[in-house]
């Protein structure tokens, strides 16, 4: 049973999303950090590049706080 967690491919990085979204002056989502370009792009990108935005998200959720 997964318990309602979302059942991934090993290695597929998970979409940042929290659900809760609401772009700023600069387009980045006030819930999971990530800039439009970022959430309009993701199902298109690599495992690197969601990786990366992964990290960029980590980046700008810390200089928020």
């Amino acid at each position: 049973m997964n318990n309602g967690n979302r059942k991934l491919s090993a290695g597929v990085p998970s979409s940042p999303c929290v659900r809760n979204c609401c772009l700023d002056e600069q387009d980045i989502c006030l819930g999971c950090f990530r800039h439009l370009d970022e959430i309009i792009g993701w199902q298109a990108s690599s495992n690197e590049e969601k990786k990366a935005t992964q990290l960029n998200c980590e980046k700008r959720r810390q200089r928020s706080s």
